[in-house]
């Protein structure tokens, strides 16, 4: 296959030519990520960011001008970066990196995904099970009702096991065709170990020294009956709940970025935003920085972690996410994807994913809870949530 190496921002409209890197997709050696604007395949590594004691970005801009030539293209970060701030990050600089237009414009998404062959006859354990996540839900709700804290964002996880290893290529191949018009990543997330998945949330992406950022919070399940999707997407344009849920990470969202800005834009109400398994109340922010050498990566760092992944307070919010999962969120409502030498770049909520390492799949999904939540409403959110990832992997929850 002969693949192209376009420029970042001006990719060629070719009808197959983001299709290509999709199938293209190596595991272990390549990083994808597609996304509204374009496709990217990075192959192979010319240095990985280390951990350490100084601040990420630093890191990353140190890397990357290492790596400059005169005459080429500035060289590219891919990876993603792990909730908790203190985990070392996924970061790599590809030996090449191949760019094409965004899936959602290469007709050729458009055609059914081929059959894998027999899919593994996957064991699933829900970790907690909904019955305890219902309970934890409930704990944190009377907590806010006392006064302890506004928000918190609780996720449980799938535990997906088989007897032979998955085949995450065509598990991408479907996830990319299922929405092509998000955000689908394949990363290499640790040792033996691959990040995948479809996000719909772009947490910030700079470009020429401006910035869009597009929070999501508040969320409804989709039906297959056209007149209860309109009537669900109706009522959580009208959700009290949700409405204020939203509005409490939008508000983060406006304060984290305006030190950054000599102009920001933030719309007064939310519109929604659509997946084929959720609605999602949307804001999208866009504005005009002070300092041109501010990258997409410090704006990424300072919004990380918005409300709609942790909570609010943020401190209290991640003591209480630590207190209640019984798990380690890894990768999971991180972000994930690329950075340039000159600072731009664009970066993703890590939701809607899962991470693979041998015959396990750890499928994640979470849910904004305040203190109007109901417990039973919130488990069938992340129920639906899984959906997505569920679809892709041919099991059932």
């Amino acid at each position: 296959m002969s693949i192209t190496v376009h420029a970042p921002f001006a990719p060629p409209v070719t009808p197959g030519a983001a299709t290509s890197l999709l199938d293209a997709y190596r595991l272990t050696t390549d990083r994808f990520l597609a996304t509204p604007h374009r496709t990217l395949l990075g192959r192979g590594t010319s240095a990985e960011i280390p951990d350490g004691t100084g601040p990420l970005t630093h890191r990353v801009r140190d890397a990357l001008d290492a790596l400059r030539r005169p005459g080429a293209p500035a060289p590219v970060v891919v990876g993603s970066l792990p909730f908790a701030p203190d985990a070392p990050p996924a970061l790599a600089v590809p030996d090449m990196v191949h760019w094409a237009p965004p899936l959602r414009e290469d007709p050729l998404i458009a055609l059914p995904v081929a059959p894998d062959g027999a899919r593994p006859d996957w064991r699933v354990t829900e970790v907690p099970t909904p019955e305890r996540y219902g309970e934890t839900v409930a704990a944190a709700v009377e907590r806010m009702r006392a006064g302890e804290f506004d928000k918190v964002v609780l996720a449980r996880t799938l535990e997906l096991t088989s007897a032979r290893e998955p085949d995450l290529r065509a598990m991408l191949r479907r996830l990319a065709h299922r929405d092509p018009a998000g955000y689908t990543f394949a990363v290499p997330s640790g040792p033996d170990r691959t990040l995948i998945g479809a996000s719909p949330e772009l947490l910030v992406a700079r470009q020429d020294g401006r910035l869009t950022a597009n929070p999501l919070a508040g969320s409804a399940p989709r039906s297959t009956d056209l007149a209860e999707d309109v009537r669900r997407a109706v009522a959580l344009l009208e959700s009290p709940k949700d409405l204020h849920e939203h509005a409490v990470v939008v508000a983060a969202v406006r304060e984290a970025l305006a030190p950054y800005c000599s102009r920001l834009e933030v719309p007064e109400r939310p519109t929604l935003v659509r997946t084929a398994a959720m609605w999602h109340l949307s804001t999208t922010v866009t504005g005009e920085l002070t300092d041109p050498d501010t990258t997409a990566l410090d704006l990424a760092a300072a919004l990380h972690p918005t409300p709609a992944v942790c909570g609010t307070p943020t401190d209290v919010a991640r003591a209480v996410i630590a207190e209640s999962e019984p798990f380690d969120r890894g990768p999971y409502t991180g972000m994930v994807g690329w950075q340039d030498a000159d600072g731009d770049g664009e970066w993703v909520v890590t939701i809607r994913c899962a991470e693979a390492e041998g015959r396990t799949l750890r499928l994640f999904a979470g849910a904004g809870v305040v203190a109007e939540s109901a417990p039973e409403a919130e488990t069938a959110e992340t129920a639906a949530k899984f959906r997505t990832f569920l679809h892709a992997v041919g099991a059932a929850l």
